[in-house]
């Protein structure tokens, strides 16, 4: 039974397209189980030829990267990360590199961005993770761990648009985090139901108070990256001039009444502080501020609340466990975010007309991508034998909130600060 089952299923794979009249008095013959088994075999082994046939097809491409060998990798000097389709487009036109000479289908990659781009010879390569933490989270293990790359040696700029903190900078601005931080990891109370006592509905997960250290750690709470890369980003950024437009200079005019949102209603400039993680998409002040003490209370006071957005400890999350697993080097990540609107209303505004009103400045925000990141990344690649092959020693410490990947972090239950 069992050699004519696997005669009828070579029989189903290697198929001629011609049967003769005995075969099929024999199939005729044949009782419904053994066809129910043919048909399962057929279909595991037409799921297997597909595989091959894909992951075939995507080698195919990155081979044409450079003109590699069958069978080599891509190995890119700068790996550009966006989060969706306007982000991902606005390195379209940069004159110093093209980054769409080629595509790469990578298998696991989001159904509506299936495709790395790179410049012909491979130096540099962009990506555009799609939007949320799951799918951020997904598309950069896919990429992490994928066949057709050697990452090893690889910088990798995170490169989106948030929202920011009139108190620290304004629409348009660039900023560069040391800290990303998933500020909305917590307990969670309606704010209708919270105790009186309590400043938010937002309580550290273990704890008792809004104030209290969590309890109960996931790991993924803060990441720091290295804040030595993160000051040359800041000093190439700063020799640009930033894009700006008639439209912003109006709205940020209307923050300029309220003292602490000076910087809001300054002109945008190039700024290091850090940035705040959450699917959910907030506006007002309450929660702003939440947030804010937040991101102080679980980098043991150092960290800078900022700018807001909903990828980033995602991102830097997978990017970890491929450091855990020795195919990326964590300590080669610019996390840059550029501000396209406040997290909070201008004064005498409400939350719901902010929330409703507000994007005045994407445009800009998309345009400042580029203007800040491509003498980044050009400047990586120009300077790639004199300094940055070798790597950017970090001056402080670098991972998760475990110590993951060595050494003691200076925040959280372990920080000294």
């Amino acid at each position: 039974m069992t050699l004519g089952l696997l005669s009828l299923a070579s029989l189903c794979v290697h198929s001629s397209g011609t049967v003769s009249v005995g075969r099929r008095m024999m199939w005729a013959a044949t009782t419904l189980l053994v066809h129910a088994v043919l048909g399962l075999a057929c279909a595991s082994a037409a799921e297997a030829s597909m595989s091959d046939v894909l992951l075939g097809r995507a080698q195919l491409r990155a081979n044409d990267v450079g003109g590699r060998a069958a069978g080599s990798k891509i190995a890119p000097k700068v790996f550009i990360i966006g989060m969706f389709g306007r982000e991902g487009n606005t390195w379209a036109d940069v004159k110093e590199f093209n980054v769409f000479e080629t595509n790469v289908t990578v298998p696991g990659f989001s159904p509506r961005f299936p495709d790395a781009h790179c410049t012909k010879d491979g130096s540099i390569c962009q990506l555009v993770a799609d939007e949320g933490e799951i799918n951020a989270a997904a598309t950069i293990s896919a990429l992490t761990f994928s066949p057709l790359f050697n990452l090893t040696k690889t910088y990798f700029l995170i490169a989106g648009i948030g929202g920011i903190s009139p108190k620290v900078g304004t629409l348009g601005s660039v900023t560069f985090a040391r800290y990303a931080v998933q500020v909305a990891l917590q307990y969670e109370i309606d704010a209708r139901e919270k105790p009186s006592h309590f400043n938010t509905g937002y309580v550290p997960q273990g704890s008792k108070s809004p104030s209290q250290y969590p309890q109960t750690l996931y790991g993924t709470e803060v990441f720091e990256v290295n804040d030595a890369l993160r000051q040359y980003a800041l000093e190439v950024a700063k020799k640009v001039t930033l894009t700006d437009d008639t439209t912003c200079k109006k709205y940020r005019a209307k923050y300029a009444s309220d003292p602490s949102f000076a910087h809001g209603a300054a002109a945008p400039s190039v700024i290091a502080c850090d940035t705040a993680t959450s699917d959910n998409f907030w506006t007002g002040s309450l929660l702003a501020e939440a947030f804010a003490n937040t991101t102080a209370l679980l980098t043991n006071g150092t960290g800078i609340y900022c700018t807001t957005q909903q990828e980033d400890n995602a991102v830097l999350g997978a990017l970890l466990r491929g450091a855990l697993a020795a195919r990326v080097d964590f300590a080669r990540i610019v996390v840059m975010r550029t501000a396209s609107n406040f997290e909070r209303p201008y004064p005498g505004q409400t939350a719901a007309e902010h929330l409703f009103n507000s994007g005045q400045g994407f445009a800009i925000a998309i345009a400042n991508i580029r203007v800040a990141g491509v003498p980044i990344v050009k400047g990586i690649v120009e300077e790639w034998k004199e300094r940055f092959e070798k790597g950017i020693t970090p001056t402080n410490y670098i991972g998760d909130i475990w110590g993951s990947l060595g050494g003691t972090p200076d925040f959280g239950p372990y920080g000294s600060s």
